[in-house]
C-alpha cells in the first residue's frame, strides 16, 4: 500500500483541521496502523504551551494515537468506501499513558495503533508515538462506535 494522505484520512474519521493530528498513513493492516504527522513550528498551540520552550502537549500526542485507532476502526468497518456510515469511533477509555520523550516544533512523529481485542462493538487498542525512532508516548485505550 502506498502512502495515503489527508483525503483518505478524512473519509474515515470526522476530525478536521485544526484538530486533525495525522498527515498520512504509511502502513495499515487488519489489526494495526502506522501514520505520520509533521509538527509545524507555526502550530498555533505553541503560542500558549510554553512559549519560551515550545513543547507538544502530551494530551495532543495521545489524541494523535486515538485518531490513528479511530482511522483503523473506520477502515475495518467501512473498507474502502467513503464516510463511516455505521457510526463514528469514539474514545471510551484511556489507560496507562506513559510520557517518555518530548516532541518539539519541527519534529515528525510516527503514530501507531494496534487492536488487541474486539468485544461486542468495543475495540481495545494500544498505541504509541515515536520521534526520531524513539518512543515519546505509550497508551492503551478503547473505542466504540457511536451515532
Amino acid at each position: 500500500m502506498g502512502e495515503r494522505g489527508k483525503e483518505y484520512i478524512c473519509r474515515r474519521i470526522p476530525h478536521r483541521e485544526p484538530f486533525l493530528w495525522l498527515d498520512r498513513v504509511v502502513e495499515i493492516s487488519d489489526d494495526s496502523i502506522v501514520a505520520e504527522k509533521e509538527i509545524l513550528p507555526d502550530t498555533d498551540l505553541f503560542k500558549g504551551h510554553y512559549p519560551d520552550y515550545p513543547l507538544m502537549p502530551g494530551v495532543i500526542l495521545c489524541e494523535a494515537v486515538f485518531q490513528a485507532g479511530a482511522l483503523l476502526i473506520g477502515e475495518l468497518v467501512q473498507g474502502n468506501t467513503s464516510e463511516v456510515e455505521q457510526g463514528v469511533p469514539v474514545l471510551t477509555r484511556i489507560q496507562g499513558a506513559r510520557f517518555k520523550r518530548e516532541v518539539r516544533p519541527g519534529d515528525t512523529i510516527t503514530v501507531s495503533a494496534t487492536i488487541k481485542e474486539c468485544l461486542a462493538g468495543a475495540w481495545f487498542l494500544k498505541g504509541s508515538v515515536k520521534v526520531g525512532g524513539k518512543t515519546a508516548v505509550q497508551v492503551d485505550f478503547s473505542c466504540a462506535l457511536k451515532g
